[in-house]
C-alpha cells in the first residue's frame, strides 16, 4: 500500500471525498453531521492521506491535531469495491502509525450512532478503541458515538 500525503486534486479522491461528505450528510440528521468538505480538509492543522494499492485508489483518511499529543481521526473511507475485505483496518493501521510519527499518544473520533454507522463501530472497536464522553469541541447528542485509544 502506498499513501499520499494532500492529493485533493487528484479526480478519484475529489470524487471519493465528495461521495462521503453527500453521504453522511444525507444520513445524519441536521446538526449532527462532522464530516468535513474538501475545504475543511485542507486546514493546517489536519493532515490528509489517500491510499493506494498500485495505482488503485483503496481509500483516504485525515487525522486533525486537537493539541500537541491528542488527534481526531476524520473522513475516514473505502472505496465501495474495497469495503468488507480488511482495507478499512489497513487504513486506520497507517493513520494509527503517522500519529505515533507525530507524537500523538491519544486519538479520538466521532461516529453516527444509527444503524449506518455500524459497521464503523465495529471497526474501531477491533482496532482497540473505546466508547468515550464527548471531547474537544463536540457536545452530547443522541446521534453521535463518541471513541477513543491510546497510542
Amino acid at each position: 500500500m502506498i499513501s499520499i500525503e494532500g492529493n485533493f486534486e487528484n479526480p478519484e479522491v475529489n470524487e471519493l471525498l465528495i461521495k462521503h461528505f453527500k453521504e453522511l450528510k444525507s444520513v445524519s440528521p441536521e446538526g449532527s453531521a462532522h464530516v468535513l468538505d474538501i475545504p475543511g480538509l485542507k486546514i493546517s492543522s489536519i493532515k490528509f492521506w489517500s491510499i493506494w494499492e498500485e495505482n488503485i485508489l483503496i481509500g483516504c483518511g485525515a487525522l486533525k491535531f486537537l493539541n500537541k499529543n491528542h488527534g481526531e481521526f476524520k473522513s475516514i473511507r473505502v472505496v465501495d469495491n474495497f469495503r468488507k475485505k480488511g482495507f478499512g483496518f489497513k487504513i486506520i493501521e497507517h493513520l494509527i502509525k503517522e500519529a505515533k510519527k507525530l507524537n500523538i499518544n491519544k486519538l479520538s473520533l466521532e461516529t453516527g450512532s444509527g444503524d449506518f454507522f455500524i459497521p464503523a463501530r465495529k471497526l474501531f472497536k477491533k482496532v482497540g478503541f473505546k466508547e468515550c464522553v464527548p471531547f474537544a469541541h463536540y457536545k452530547e447528542d443522541l446521534n453521535s458515538f463518541y471513541m477513543s485509544l491510546d497510542i
